[in-house]
């Protein structure tokens, strides 16, 4: 009867999540924006470009209809001669994390000081630069060993692969980079906005069921592709993810105990100890429920031999109930304090937060 009752909280209250708000700041640069953080980054190798005057254009986790997806990496030609990409990025702010765009200005801008390798370090662009109109390439950074292109030079990029695959900047585990002031003058500046065809590319990405992260733990099939909108020719696979990505109830880590605990032999530390294994049994009773929730789901499924979008779709759900689970659960472990007369033991899950559906902008 309590697992019953558990799982049936945890089923309304994964309706609540997906809540989607613009931040404070900067909200009219913001297309959308959630309540979690993006999968880290995952590592793959790039493809060989596939022509002079193609630049590079690293992959992201954008989000759609099954949660977070991977827009593959690409080669992209410029939509002019002398303009360099920007890349987008998620932001942290007042809760959410919201997906600022990129753009195509003469000039690289700030894109969150994430490492999206190949040139792109965190900071400016690397991977070439534009003179007389012609593009020259940096030989260390870029894949140009199946064409022949004379405009190349060398040059070594820092921590061009790094062991830090955030993929968001503020916020917890986010990154801690500020834009510098030219970042900050060419983010005031006239800038381009993406091409057609990085549109195409990024749509027809959000309509694969097996690029969302739910689907493959982040570490995508097709990583990265030799043209936009081409993921049969040329593709290149994640060797690996770039991080753990919980989608079901059973992949959360164990549970740790909570701390600032009283003095030890005091009467209040009798107390403390019985709060906090009464909310360990609780929670590991909702962990159980939930990941029996899960397991009769994907029964359900293999017996109605479902396709991969309604697969998709079930994992997107699944990934959501877990991390608002994870969520609530660590705050309240860090909650967890000595009981006061005017502080009662934590015995009841907070109510579920309202209903909001994603929303673009």
């Amino acid at each position: 009867m309590i697992k019953a009752t558990i799982a049936a909280w945890l089923l309304a209250t994964s309706l609540a999540l997906g809540a989607l708000a613009l931040p404070s700041t900067a909200a009219s640069q913001v297309e959308f924006s959630i309540t979690f953080a993006p999968p880290p980054l995952p590592v793959y190798e790039q493809p060989p470009i596939p022509a002079p005057g193609y630049i590079w254009i690293p992959g992201y986790w954008s989000y759609g209809p099954y949660g977070y997806f991977w827009v593959p990496g690409t080669w992209m030609e410029p939509p002019a001669v002398g303009l360099l990409w920007t890349p987008g990025y998620w932001g942290w702010s007042d809760g959410f994390f919201g997906w600022y765009a990129g753009y195509w200005a003469p000039q690289v801008g700030f894109y969150g000081g994430v490492n999206y390798g190949f040139g792109y370090p965190g900071h400016g662009y690397e991977g070439g630069y534009w003179r007389a109109n012609r593009f020259y390439y940096n030989r260390t950074v870029n894949n140009i060993t199946n064409v022949s292109i004379t405009n190349v030079y060398s040059k070594t990029v820092v921590n061009n692969i790094t062991v830090n695959r955030v993929s968001y900047v503020g916020g917890p585990g986010g990154l801690t980079i500020k834009p510098t002031a030219d970042e900050e003058r060419v983010a005031k500046e006239r800038h381009t906005p993406p091409t057609t065809a990085q549109l195409q590319h990024r749509d027809s990405a959000a309509s694969r069921p097996e690029l969302a992260a739910s689907i493959n733990h982040g570490k995508p099939e097709i990583a990265a592709t030799a043209k936009p909108n081409d993921f049969t020719s040329h593709v290149v696979g994640a060797s690996r993810a770039g991080g753990p990505v919980m989608v079901h109830a059973q992949d959360l880590p164990k549970l740790q105990p909570a701390g600032s605990a009283p003095k030890p032999g005091s009467n209040q530390a009798h107390d403390y100890q019985q709060q906090q294994a009464a909310l360990q049994a609780r929670q590991q009773q909702e962990r159980e429920a939930l990941a029996q929730m899960q397991e009769r789901d994907h029964a359900y499924m293999a017996q109605q031999n479902a396709n991969a979008r309604a697969t998709a779709a079930m994992e997107h759900q699944h990934r959501q109930q877990t991390q608002f689970m994870e969520q609530r659960q660590a705050q309240e472990m860090q909650a967890m304090r000595a009981p006061t007369p005017h502080s009662p033991p934590h015995s009841q899950p907070p109510p579920a937060p309202p209903r909001n559906e994603p929303q673009r902008h």
